[in-house]
């Protein structure tokens, strides 16, 4: 087998023992905090039909899909969990009783240019309120974020949540340069959220092309922008009447969050606009302070998702965590663990002869105590044991030698204070 075969395809990971112990410590803690605010999980396949994803045309989501055709049906990995949610809720919106507060821990797929923190494969804890109109739904969302990030050992002042409102941006707009074509806002979105990649004058240039979905002038493609620098939301809501219920929410959410002892930890950023067509109110985006990473985690309210899939109105909030940014910042700080292998005890039988009681000493020890017990299969030396045990992390050694066996006990070795202890091998 060539070199090359032997690397995984770019953009993906292999999962070693020590790799898979880090994961599932992470997974670990997003499932405590999702469960520590009443959350239940669920689940789908990471197959989908193509169509779940392609509904919403002109998205950049659209390009990175890993699909194929099979059996004439068009099918892709998903890239995100939130359609497959919204898919099983259409499903059983009639039975199911609202609000919904589910979470998914997934694997998700997108063929995208890599940067640090961003890879083709990565998994993605996602939070999902469906069924409840006010920003309540939002604050609760919030809070959980930070309260994985405290879990995690991060200070307060290590991360920022940053949040905006495409409602309140899509009245600007309607009430100023798109009052004659508000067909125009997803696609000046999608535009706009590249503002950080690509920079203001790339981000110019696509709002101003005549050949694409905004077609702007020079002085609006101006006006956007500058939109996108502030930082009150005051000064967001200049264009928009004193009514407004996009300013309303955004002044109800800060205060809530200020309740919930986060006002240090919150500001507003109108450059928040996700890029995703689907969403229609509140956003929000988590950065480390110093701002040296991609986002953390990014979400937002997606009252029409349901709507253009085919089903009735339901009001959703939710938001997506990958694994691969947060694990460079816990890298950063010095907060990767290196958890240790989970193995309560080593069982040594020093040959063929000692095998038979070694295996009825593991399997009561499986049994009765429900322990993790590892049974030396080889007859290697009891020094090399003893290394292996302990590199291992076991807390106790079982040695069955000729003299043990003749006496009908087991030598138990403590690997942490090198006590010695004897207990009669079980029948």
């Amino acid at each position: 087998m060539s070199d090359a075969r032997l690397q995984v395809p770019r953009g993906t990971r292999d999962f070693y023992p020590e790799d898979l112990r880090r994961r599932e410590w992470l997974f670990g803690h997003f499932r405590a905090a999702a469960r520590r605010f009443g959350f239940e999980e669920v689940d789908a396949p990471v197959l989908e039909h193509e169509e779940l994803f392609t509904r919403k045309a002109g998205e950049e989501i659209l390009e990175q899909l890993y699909h194929f055709e099979l059996h004439g049906r068009r099918l892709a990995l998903r890239p995100e969990m939130t359609p497959s949610i919204a898919r099983m809720v259409m499903a059983r919106s009639g039975s199911l009783r609202f609000p919904l507060r589910w979470f998914t821990v997934t694997q998700n797929w997108r063929y995208e240019r890599m940067t640090r923190g961003r890879k083709r494969e990565h998994y993605q804890w996602n939070m999902d309120i469906w069924g409840e109109t006010s920003v309540t739904a939002e604050a609760e969302l919030i809070a959980a974020v930070f309260d994985l990030l405290d879990a995690l050992g991060l200070a307060h002042r290590d991360v920022k949540i940053r949040i905006s409102s495409r409602a309140l941006l899509e009245e600007t707009l309607r009430n100023t340069i798109l009052a004659d074509r508000p067909e125009a806002f997803p696609g000046l979105c999608v535009a706009i959220d590249k503002h950080e990649k690509i920079g203001e004058d790339a981000v110019r240039d696509l709002l101003t092309d005549s050949d694409g979905p905004v077609g702007l002038g020079e002085d609006d493609a101006r006006f956007v922008i500058s939109w996108l620098g502030l930082r009150k939301v005051e000064d967001a809501a200049r264009h928009v009447p004193p009514d407004s219920r996009a300013f309303a929410d955004l002044q109800r959410l800060f205060n809530l969050l200020d309740t919930y002892g986060l006002a240090d930890r919150v500001v507003f950023d109108a450059s928040i606009v996700r890029g995703l067509a689907y969403y229609t109110g509140i956003v929000f985006e988590a950065f480390d302070a110093d701002r040296k990473l991609r986002a953390l985690c990014g979400g937002g309210r997606y009252d029409r998702l349901i709507e253009s899939l085919g089903g009735s109105a339901i009001p959703a909030v939710g938001f997506g965590f990958g694994d691969v940014v947060i694990g460079e910042l816990l890298s950063d700080k010095k907060l990767l663990p290196e958890p240790p292998r989970q193995l309560d005890a080593v069982v040594f039988p020093f040959g063929d002869d000692e095998r038979a009681a070694a295996i009825r000493v593991a399997n009561a020890l499986r049994r009765e105590r429900q322990w993790s017990i590892e049974l030396v299969l080889g007859t290697p030396r009891l020094r090399r044991v003893l290394a292996d045990a302990h590199r291992a992390g076991a807390r106790f050694l079982y040695v069955l030698g000729p003299d043990e066996l003749s006496r009908g006990e087991m030598l138990i070795r403590d690997l942490d204070s090198g006590e010695q202890t004897t207990e009669p091998i079980p029948n």
